[in-house]
């Protein structure tokens, strides 16, 4: 006899088991629960799916947006990735259809536009440049928020006044120097002397200290004429015979004096004072609204107006979407069928329908990309076209990347709630829990997907865009190189620049430039200010041609007396010094701005360990020292972690080894190729100081021909070249190049091959 299926199955999970009534079939007494059979929630079901699954849709998407358009830390994210900074400078800035935009900017100020461009890094330094564009992204996003209710873009140029008024001071004290014959200007004393003999001119007195001019009978005929033409028309004939008497004469001081009062009409200062007040009305004060001249160039903000519109209502409407969904889950629990299990079956749906309408319309989105940006004005140089454009791609792709990953959280919990809903045996621990508890357990998991959901969609997007993505030298993949795997830009002899005016220098930028242009790695000389009987022996182990050691040798009789302190020099101090201590110092500041970078010194070491420490305590260095392991043959960190635990500068020296646990001899860690190359074509890589098998490998990479080659820089410093020589020597010495040391860093790419060597390594 067949027993019945449900015998000994309890009363409550015989109900849970038993199916939905067909059709058509007989019905049963009314019990509890059979209101979920009436007309109208067969009706709202479908509703209540299609506004959970829009509501999915909707926290996806307001997700998103506030992890990335509304987000400050997206827009720098999207300028490094596209190394905007970098471009600027290096393609934009240079441009020679930008030419009448920067000589328009250049116009008013006290220098040649010509050393302005030329020295745009010291004028406007990335650092400042990027804190100036955050503080707009700052005000932008602000807008976009809804947190103010204008648009208020306005940059703070008074750091680039003064970067730009101390140019003045470097550019005129180079004139001065000239003029007044001295080694070091004395720019105070100049301008004293200019002062007072503008007052002499316009008091009607001689000037003292001009010189005389020889000048021929037309050229004195034609100086008076210019000089009177500022001079009233009414005394104009009284004046003439002194002022063309005196010009015949080569008396260029009279001249001016008897037209002074009429030509200048007031003191020096008042010049000054007028040109000051007049570059603070140009520049409004030293603030530059960007708004206005954005809008009278015809690039109207109207744009931004109506996305605010849009997306300061983002937070209403992200909480309208939260409680509409749960509401809406909730009625498709509670009217679902009796078999719990089943119940999920709608919600996962809904939830994977919502998933794949936010994937839908981001790829959407990326699709449709190219027509969504409109022609960069014709008036813009290429250069910055080119810079926008990817700038643009670049955020839309990172945006549409965030919303397909915060579009795959609903997916996939959806779906495998569907899956679980077909589920048609109970699993054994499920059995044996009582109907209440099966309840209970149901209802956590829809709570616990349910928050799933919400969070994932608002805080995935954030991860997705990278905004908090670690740089280490510039680059993401750099900072799972360890510290003996990367490559590393060197200058040789990085104290020794034209900038620092250093007899035979082996640079142009100063180490500032030098790490500005990608340089991580700097070769220095540190000294004492030699005395006069320490020359010879000096010059014997210097780098110099034999007429230039005869030259320098040459000036010591000239040479001021031996100066206290530690230098960086190039052999002999007279040839050329730095400080040690303020060199180190700007070193420390550049760290500072720079947070990711990890930076290394050689050291030629002329001074002691001891001194050398000092030096570094003076600078307030310490903290910033990275110790390598005692053992040569350890385990370096990644630049990643060096980073992270801001242990950035790694420093070895030629001789010592210590005392300073951090002073370290580079020669126990490191290898060398060979440096005295005469010409491109005699560079090699066999074993030279440190011999085989060290974990740091050094490849000179400079020609030296009667000192540093300027000419055979350009060449060797190109970056093929310098690709091919450190393939050939790691594959000759079996060890990946670490640094790559050139003369006239700024000349050929040798920074684009360090870029592409560490490019290709693995960790």
């Amino acid at each position: 006899m067949s027993r019945n299926a449900n015998e000994g199955v309890p009363e409550t999970e015989r109900e849970e088991n038993a199916p939905d009534r067909a059709p058509g079939s007989p019905k049963t007494p009314a019990r509890r629960g059979t209101w979920r059979q009436a007309r109208w929630v067969g009706f709202a079901r479908p509703v209540a799916a299609v506004l959970a699954a829009v509501c999915v849709t909707v926290l996806a998407t307001v997700g998103t947006l506030r992890n990335t358009v509304l987000d400050r830390g997206f827009y720098q994210q999207v300028l490094d990735d596209e190394r905007a900074y970098d471009r600027l400078y290096d393609e934009v800035l240079v441009d020679p259809e930008a030419r009448p935009v920067t000589s328009s900017l250049l116009a008013r100020l006290p220098v040649p536009g010509a050393v302005v461009t030329a020295n745009l890094k010291t004028v406007l330094p990335p650092a400042t440049v990027r804190e100036l564009t955050d503080e707009q992204i700052g005000a932008v996003t602000g807008y976009l928020r809804g947190d103010t209710d204008t648009l208020a873009l306005s940059v703070d140029l008074t750091p680039v006044l003064a970067n730009v008024d101390k140019l003045a001071d470097v550019y005129l004290g180079g004139l001065v120097s000239e003029a007044q014959g001295r080694e070091k200007v004395d720019l105070p004393a100049a301008q004293k002397r200019i002062e007072a003999a503008v007052d002499d001119v316009a008091a009607g007195r001689r000037p003292a200290d001009l010189p005389t001019v020889e000048l021929s009978d037309r050229a004195a005929e034609n100086v008076s004429t210019f000089l009177l033409s500022r001079v009233p028309e009414s005394e104009r004939d009284a004046l003439r015979p002194q002022v063309e008497g005196a010009l015949r004469v080569g008396d260029v001081a009279t001249a001016l004096a008897a037209v002074g009062p009429h030509v200048v009409g007031g003191r020096a200062g008042a010049g000054a004072e007028e040109g000051e007040q007049e570059l603070l009305r140009i520049t409004e004060g030293g603030r530059w609204n960007v708004v206005e001249d954005l809008e009278s160039a015809g690039m109207h903000t109207g744009a931004l107006k109506s996305a605010r519109s849009i997306t300061h209502t983002l937070g209403w409407v992200y909480t309208l979407a939260v409680v509409v969904g749960v509401l809406s889950v909730a009625f498709l629990w509670v009217t679902g069928p009796r078999r719990r299990l089943r119940r999920l079956r709608a919600i996962g749906w809904s939830l994977a329908a919502g998933g794949g309408l936010t994937a839908a319309l981001f790829g959407a989105v990326r699709w449709k990309a190219d027509g969504m940006w409109g022609e960069a004005p014709g008036s813009w140089p290429p250069s910055l076209a080119a810079l926008v454009e990817d700038l643009e791609k670049s955020a839309l792709e990172t945006l549409t990347t965030a919303g397909l990953v915060a579009a795959l959280i609903p997916l996939a919990v959806g779906v495998l709630l569907a899956a679980l809903s077909s589920v048609r045996r109970r699993p054994r621990a499920a059995r044996s829990l009582t109907a209440r508890g099966r309840t209970w357990l149901l209802a956590a998991m829809s709570a616990v997907t349910a928050t799933a959901v919400v969070l994932g969609v608002t805080f995935v997007p954030a991860t997705a865009s990278g905004t908090q993505e670690l740089h280490c030298n510039g680059s993401v993949h750099a900072c799972e190189l360890r510290y003996d795997q990367a490559a590393y830009l060197a200058t040789h002899n990085s104290m020794s620049t034209t900038a620092d005016r250093f007899i035979s220098p082996l640079q142009d930028g100063d180490i500032t430039a030098q790490l500005e242009g990608g340089a991580r790695a700097l070769l220095v000389d540190t000294h004492t200010w030699e005395r006069p009987d320490q020359i010879a022996e000096r010059m014997k182990l210097s780098e110099f041609a034999p007429e230039m050691r005869d030259r320098v040798t040459g000036l010591i009789d000239k040479a001021h007396p031996s100066r206290p302190g530690l230098w960086l020099c190039h052999a002999v101090c007279r040839g050329g010094a730095v400080p040690l201590v303020d060199t180190l110092r700007d070193i420390r500041s550049w760290l500072d701005e720079h947070p990711g970078e990890v930076v290394t010194l050689i050291v030629q070491d002329g001074i002691s360990g001891e001194q050398t420490a000092s030096a570094f305590r003076k600078a307030g260095l310490g903290r910033l020292l990275f110790t390598p392991d005692d053992d040569p043959q350890a385990q370096w960190p990644t630049l990643g972690e060096m980073v992270k635990d801001d242990k950035r500068l790694v420093v070895f020296a030629e001789h010592a080894d210590g005392p300073a646990d951090w002073y370290r001899n580079f020669y126990r860690y490191g290898m060398e190729t060979p440096y005295a190359f005469s010409a491109p074509e005699d560079m090699n890589c066999v074993p030279n100081r440190g011999g085989r098998n060290k974990k740091l490998f050094l490849m000179n990479h400079f020609v030296t021909r009667a000192g540093g080659s300027r000419i055979d820089a350009r060449k060797v410093n190109a970056k093929d070249f310098v690709l091919d020589r450190a393939r050939h020597c790691e594959a000759a010495r079996g060890n990946p190049v670490n640094f790559v040391a050139v003369d006239f860093a700024n000349l050929g790419d040798a920074a684009g091959a360090v870029e592409a060597l560490n490019a290709a390594r693995e960790p």
